[in-house]
């Protein structure tokens, strides 16, 4: 009778344990887009059910992605070999366009712009900030960002001011948008490539790649504000909306580390030994992060509060750019180039 009574205790608590997991991992629902720098194409996954809805290609290369708000168009940079954008109409699981970018080669870093109607893209190879209108395809204005090659972007809530990495030069250049000017240049530690500002545009979170160096830079007087000095390659640098954690993924070191954007103290570290994180978005909760793992071809889910894995997606080739839509598409579409 004893060995019966503990055998249905364990069992009991190993049902109660099932729950409980249960419970806390989040239902996810809605689409994800993942850029696959290897195939050159985009991975559209259905977040609920782990399904692939189409592999779309895209042009050569491709590196970051933006996404509306309602996340009816995704827009990519096709940075290696491709000198173009693919405009992704979620809805219908097809390429919309590929906007030629070959006058403003090496498109790399996107920002919507307020309306979106337009991003703003980096060329590295002509020193420009770029603005395109998605929708027809055409260049509205490009801003000078001489003798700096502006790698990624990052955009003020209200879109006056965009800020760009420059690895070339080891400096962040602040440009006004309205102006479409450069109007400061602010020296930061070697190779400057990760890059963000919180929604008032005060405060430049930048990485620098060769120093192993977060910074955090007043964008009123250019001191720093906090600096974290043992990364290897921060790759990218994103806040939650409301601005409260900040989580960075350390290609080099292979982890993904989270702070408290006020206090500016770190919370905790995932380590992702062999899985190389890049990409980075956020689900509507603000505290569950989609992370691109180019070593292993997929995507996980991580609550940045736990640093806890709590959902695996299969990708293509070397994922990077990463975007959450809120569409929630039921149908499987073969797509044809």
């Amino acid at each position: 009778m004893i060995s019966i009574y503990r055998f249905v205790l364990l069992l009991l608590s190993l049902i109660l344990a099932s729950s409980v997991s249960a419970q806390q991992t989040p239902a996810l629902a809605g689409t994800l887009i993942v850029l696959n720098k290897s195939g050159n194409d985009a991975s559209v996954i259905d977040l609920g059910s782990g399904e692939l809805l189409a592999t779309l290609a895209t042009g050569r290369g491709p590196h970051e992605l933006v996404i509306t708000s309602d996340g009816r168009w995704a827009i990519g940079s096709d940075y290696n070999g491709g000198n173009s954008l693919t405009v992704i109409d979620v809805e219908n699981l097809l390429v919309a366009r590929t906007i030629d970018l070959s006058e403003y080669p090496f498109p790399h870093g996107l920002v919507l712009l307020p309306g979106e109607e337009q991003v703003m893209v980096t060329s590295e190879g002509g020193r420009r900030l770029v603005v395109v209108d998605f929708h027809s395809g055409q260049i509205v204005r490009s801003i000078d960002t001489s003798p700096n090659a502006a790698h990624m972007v990052a955009l003020t809530g209200n879109g006056q001011r965009a800020y760009t990495s420059n690895g070339a030069t080891n400096s962040v250049s602040v440009i006004d948008v309205p102006a479409g000017q450069q109007v400061q240049v602010i020296p930061v530690p070697a190779r400057p490539e990760a890059i963000t500002s919180n929604l008032a545009g005060d405060e430049i979170w930048v990485g620098s790649n060769d120093d192993g160096v977060v910074s955090v830079i007043s964008a009123r007087d250019a001191s720093v504000l906090a600096r974290w000095s043992d990364f290897d390659w921060p790759y990218r640098i994103l806040l939650t909306n409301d601005e409260r954690y900040a989580v960075m993924p350390d290609l080099g070191n292979e982890q993904l580390r989270v702070f408290d954007a006020q206090t500016k103290t770190e919370l905790g570290k995932l380590d992702l030994n062999g899985m190389q994180p890049q990409g980075v978005t956020f689900y509507p909760d603000d505290r569950t992060l989609l992370l691109s793992l180019s070593g292993q071809n997929k995507v996980i889910a991580v609550d940045i509060l736990t640093q806890e894995i709590v959902r695996e997606y299969a990708t293509g080739a070397a994922p990077d750019g990463i975007a959450y839509s809120p569409l929630v598409l039921r149908k499987s579409i073969d797509y044809q180039q």
